[in-house]
């Protein structure tokens, strides 16, 4: 027993265990809501430059556990560091989001080697390196990435927003769509392995776009290349449990949890307890699902809507967590009272 408790508890829950008190992380958790946070981003020249930085990357991941007993640390990066790596110009705009040069419109896409890719990303390894130095023992460290589809809505529209055009583009191009899809579970699945290499103790795929995809390209887009990158990590030596997150995914989420391979489902805010325990396999660990308005009003609607998730997701392995990132509007007040709430204080 002594062995066991001295797991982190999120690996526990990974591993298939319930516990009385679930533990808990945050998307997002280190962001602007903070006021250090903030202060720290004004050190980069942009954000990228702050996601290549280790020493500054590693700072944003340490504020919000100096602030609050959490169960897991997230590496500072960001999904589109893999696009940029392979040669895809991506900056961001402040206020309104990531910016590419849309492959929509342009004959031939070419891509940089996966290798000279992974190279280019050594400054997120390193990153990862002095984050678990950092921590705690009893904190877990996540590694993540956005998911193929995910990436490649991105790649192929230039921003994030509505996905139309890349959907359509899944019908006007399916085999450049497709061989896209292939560049990215490679380069995704190597990416992941040298997050694991570097120190992190489990993974996260990002599925931000599963929402609005008829079945048939759910499959195509979302569930047969997240089953590769799975396949393909695991190929890479790589044993750690895998979080998978199909936000939006509705109806199709138990295709997903079933046939992706990954080992614990995220859900999002509106997927109850009862529709994610019967899609997913029994026994797999669920991770989610408060909205993450409740951190921005606070009060009874905050204490209110928690004690909902936790009694909801009681019965099996849980990972208390919001169902989409934490929002800047948040104030710490409210995070610190959430954490609080969860771990059983009042």
């Amino acid at each position: 027993m002594a062995d066991q408790e001295n797991i982190p508890a999120l690996l526990r829950v990974l591993n298939g265990e319930r516990l009385e008190r679930p533990p808990i992380w945050i998307m997002r958790q280190a962001g602007r809501y903070l006021p250090e946070y903030r202060e720290l981003r004004t050190r980069a020249k942009n954000f990228l430059d702050f996601c290549y930085s280790p020493a500054l990357a590693t700072e944003a991941v340490m504020q919000p556990l100096r602030r609050f007993p959490l169960d897991a640390a997230i590496l500072f990066s960001d999904i589109l560091v893999v696009p940029d790596a392979l040669g895809q110009k991506v900056w961001f705009v402040e206020g309104e989001g990531p910016r590419l040069e849309p492959l929509i419109g342009q004959q031939d896409w070419r891509f940089g080697e996966t290798e000279k890719a992974i190279q280019r990303l050594a400054p997120v390894y390193e990153a990862v390196e002095r984050i678990k130095a950092a921590i705690p023992k009893d904190t877990a460290l996540i590694g993540f990435a956005g998911a193929p589809w995910t990436v490649a809505t991105y790649m192929l529209q230039g921003r994030g927003g509505d996905k139309d055009d890349a959907r359509m583009e899944v019908y006007r191009r399916p085999e450049d769509v497709d061989a896209l899809l292939e560049v990215l579970i490679e380069t995704t699945a190597q990416h992941l392995a040298a997050q694991v290499k570097a120190g992190a103790d489990c993974l996260q795929i990002f599925e931000s776009w599963a929402e609005g995809l008829p079945p048939q390209m759910f499959q195509r887009v979302v569930i047969a290349p997240t089953r590769k990158l799975v396949a393909r990590v695991r190929e890479l030596g790589v044993t750690v449990p895998i979080i998978g997150f199909p936000r939006g995914a509705g109806a199709q989420i138990g295709a997903y949890a079933h046939e992706t391979q990954v080992t614990a489902l995220g859900v999002d805010t509106q997927t109850t307890a009862d529709q994610a325990r019967e899609a997913a396999p029994i026994g797999m660990p669920i991770q989610g699902n408060l909205d993450p308005l409740t951190l921005v009003v606070g009060g009874k609607a905050l204490e209110d809507a928690a004690q909902d998730v936790l009694i909801a997701f009681r019965h099996g392995p849980h990972i208390f967590n919001l169902g989409h990132g934490i929002t800047p509007q948040a104030t710490p007040e409210n995070v610190a009272k959430l954490v609080n709430l969860v771990k059983g204080g009042v």
